[in-house]
């Protein structure tokens, strides 16, 4: 591995070595990282990276594209039929370049959206204020309801009845809830407005049929190609036939010059990977896991936001245990456990330094670890929790991280 980057630049190749060691050394539950399989990993490096493909299949405006409408193409029709929808932009650079385009799409500049709160769970691109998407268009926040932790549709409509928003966003980055597409939808459809949802977090376990699928209940979804879905960083927008044109138009010339046809061919390959029942079978397994880590988190003390979860994410509030997020993360990924912290609904504390713990079941999961071994993880959640200023506690905790990470090597390939 790394051959040629080891002749040319000893800095970089030893450097990537220790990344390889860090991620199999490590367990990791940040909700958002995963391992993606040799084959993703392989088109992702590919030829394809030297090809410049502006525009779209048999409408480009570079010759050469004999090869590359075809893997487009492959990739447009793998992702309509995985999701069951009309038309796929496989395109995007990014899940915030994705929504970015949605609401130029769909809005102008100056028109209302109304997203999820940031500290509630929702993403910078769901119309908060330190992102564009809250500059340039005019942005109301729902947010959770404040004894449940959980949405509340009723006063959801409420707000779209007063603010008769263009957008109306459904999704998450934070919230560890089933989410009702279909009230979405209806809410939308009562003030005049578009349905987008952002299902960057559980569209794997969309695909693997293990949480509802907003395909059927939305104008237009959104979704990032990596996290639970395990294929490269990228995204895609899905979306009813009569929305194809003024989403394509969005990405390309709207956002976008030429596509990166080496993610795509690497998206391809995983949309053909989630597509086999060897996916499922992981998508199901990657919810058991956070059912059980949850409950034994909270067996352990741990106040987990909404009292559990139903996808793959889990949410601390960590004030019970007196200390904020940014503390023990850094302890814990002392102790080989990468989380990451996070605000938890109407946090007191600052963002940079929030009273919360965000951690998910996505990358254990593809390791082969399964309720079993949730347990030990709670086990050594608390260890460390319990002994964040102690450094050989720590360091006797990233022992046994070590010792279990040495019975789940990261696979090479996911397909059975």
């Amino acid at each position: 591995m790394y051959r040629d980057i080891q002749r040319q630049d000893q800095n970089i190749y030893q450097l990537l070595l220790q990344e390889e060691k860090r991620q199999q050394d490590s367990i990791r539950l940040i909700p958002s990282e995963n391992y993606v399989s040799k084959a993703v990993r392989e088109a992702t490096g590919s030829c394809l990276t030297n090809k410049y493909s502006e525009g779209y299949p048999q409408k480009r405006y570079y010759e050469g594209q004999q090869i590359t409408d075809q893997i487009e193409t492959i990739a447009i029709e793998r992702a309509k039929k995985l999701f069951g929808a009309d038309h796929a932009c496989v395109q995007p650079y990014s899940g915030s370049v994705a929504n970015v385009a949605v609401y130029t799409a769909f809005a102008e500049p100056g028109d209302t959206i109304m997203g999820l709160a940031l500290p509630f769970g929702g993403h910078l691109t769901h119309g908060w204020k330190v992102s564009v998407t809250g500059k340039f268009f005019n942005a109301v926040q729902y947010e959770l309801d404040p004894d449940s932790d959980r949405l509340d549709y009723d006063a959801i409509e409420k707000m779209a009845i007063q603010h008769k928003p263009k957008v109306i966003v459904s999704g998450a980055t934070a919230y560890s809830r089933i989410i009702d597409f279909e009230r979405f939808g209806a809410i939308a459809k009562k003030v005049g407005a578009f349905h987008f949802c952002d299902m960057a977090h559980i569209a794997g376990l969309i695909a693997a049929g293990a949480h509802p699928n907003p395909v059927p209940y939305a104008d237009v979804v959104s979704t990032t190609t990596h996290k639970s879905l395990r294929g490269p960083r990228g995204a895609m927008i899905l979306c009813k036939e009569e929305h194809a044109k003024r989403v394509n138009k969005a990405v390309f010339p709207g956002m976008q010059g030429g596509p990166h046809m080496h993610t795509i061919t690497a998206i391809a390959v995983a949309l053909g990977e989630a597509s086999t029942d060897s996916f499922k079978q992981y998508g199901r397994q990657v919810v058991k896991n956070a059912a059980r880590l949850a409950q034994k988190l909270m067996e352990f003390g741990f106040d987990i936001v909404s009292g559990g979860t139903d996808n793959h994410l889990i949410l601390m509030d960590l004030r019970s245990k007196g200390m904020l997020g940014k503390k023990l993360a850094k302890a814990l990924d002392s102790a080989g456990i990468v989380t990451n912290y996070n605000t938890i609904p109407n946090d007191p504390a600052k963002p940079f330094n929030p009273s919360g713990i965000r951690i998910g079941t996505p990358a254990v999961t593809t390791r082969g670890m399964k309720e079993e071994q949730m347990d030990t993880i709670a086990e050594l959640f608390n260890e460390v929790t319990a002994n964040v200023e102690d450094e050989n506690a720590i360091a006797n905790a990233a022992e046994k991280v070590k010792q279990l990470c040495s019975q789940f090597p990261v696979p090479d390939s996911f397909v059975s």
